[in-house]
């Protein structure tokens, strides 16, 4: 898009227009910008905000943000954002709201560096996805010789193995809260046996539970009616997008997590599915399985150069953030005891910033 083509905007504030849902699934088809799994307290869906671009007639964009103390936080993630709907949005925003002098964006791709704003743009996280072929054949084709004979010779050795061996796939209001459950504690397993702490405490797992039932595929690999292996993933548009994969440690010689999620992905593809995201975290079976890196960046526009200074404490927190984030990464593909030892002092530090914020902030972190 042209940066100089006219875009006709129109805000709503503290709305969601009734088109908004399903356009945004047109324009996306992304689990992340969807306000159907938009997962915000009661009091912050009330006060969520929709921007809604037009070219020629047709939906350009569609932002949605919430708008406070000087800042707007858009909420899209894990989309593309072009250069020129970033400085479309911005001189919407800056002409629209006079009180607002800075702009966020979390985990997008862009090229921002075009923009005539002042900004700053550091790497937030990571979505490794690729798009997929029209038919389940053409996609095991795709792959590496050496992933087409593991795929092969593991579901050999399992049939051989295990007569009993059963994949299944379950939609939306068929997947069972207790099948939700039996993935994660998989997953909660497995990362004790690292001797980490699993992210999927009972919080987050009553919310894959709720996402699952409304727009999730999972799929699962049973022996002798038992799950040995599950794979957790949402569906928004044409694209599915990876929660949890897991596995019973009883198999780690048979390859069963990765041979789960390979007939998973075959199964979106048989649905029609354009995209597969595995999401963040650079695992080598997903490229294995044919994904490639895409880059999430945080963005911050400001208003202006003097408003930069003006928000020079936030400024220095982002940017504190991109760095630690690039020191964590060069950390975790540099296989040393001390790079071990940097990433869990990193963690404490952030661990100890969450629990200062929250002591200060009365048991809230804020938004900015």
């Amino acid at each position: 898009m042209d940066q100089k083509t006219r875009i006709d905007a129109t805000f709503y504030e503290n709305e969601v227009p009734s088109f908004a849902t399903s356009e945004m699934e047109r324009l996306y088809g992304n689990f992340f910008s969807s306000y159907r799994n938009l997962e915000l307290p009661d009091d912050e869906l009330k006060q969520v905000c929709t921007y809604v671009a037009r070219k020629d007639g047709e939906y350009d964009a569609i932002f949605l943000f919430l708008r406070r103390q000087g800042k707007i936080n858009v909420l899209n993630e894990v989309i593309r954002i072009d250069s020129a709907r970033i400085r479309a949005f911005a001189d919407h925003v800056f002409t629209r709201f006079r009180d607002v002098n800075v702009i966020t964006f979390k985990a997008i791709e862009t090229d921002i560096d075009r923009i005539v704003y002042p900004h700053q743009r550091f790497n937030y996280s990571e979505d490794i996805a690729m798009k997929l072929p029209p038919t389940a054949d053409e996609y095991l084709a795709r792959l590496g010789k050496n992933t087409r004979r593991n795929i092969k010779r593991y579901s050999d050795k399992l049939m051989r193995s295990f007569p009993s061996l059963r994949y299944e796939v379950y939609e939306r209001e068929a997947v069972s809260e207790s099948q939700v459950r039996e993935i994660v504690g998989l997953n909660r397993e497995r990362m004790a046996s690292k001797n980490k702490v699993s992210a999927l405490n009972e919080e987050e797992t009553r919310r894959i539970v709720k996402r699952a039932r409304s727009c999730g595929l999972v799929g699962i690999m049973s022996i002798n009616d038992k799950i040995c292996a599950g794979a957790i993933s949402y569906c928004t548009g044409e694209n599915y997008f990876l929660d949890v994969l897991a596995h019973d440690l009883a198999y780690n010689d048979y390859w069963v997590g990765i041979l789960c999620c390979y007939m998973t992905i075959r199964e979106c593809i048989a649905r029609g599915g354009k995209e597969f995201h595995f999401l963040w975290g650079r695992y080598e079976y997903k490229f294995a399985l044919g994904a490639s890196l895409r880059h999430l960046d945080c963005v911050a526009v400001y208003r202006s150069r003097l408003q930069f200074l003006l928000n020079g404490d936030f400024a220095l927190k982002t940017a504190l953030n991109g760095y630690v984030r690039a020191t964590k990464v060069w950390l975790h593909h540099s296989d040393s005891r001390i790079s071990a030892r940097i990433l869990k002092l990193l963690d404490d530090l952030r661990n100890l910033r969450y629990a200062l914020t929250g002591w200060l902030t009365g048991g809230k972190n804020p938004s900015f």
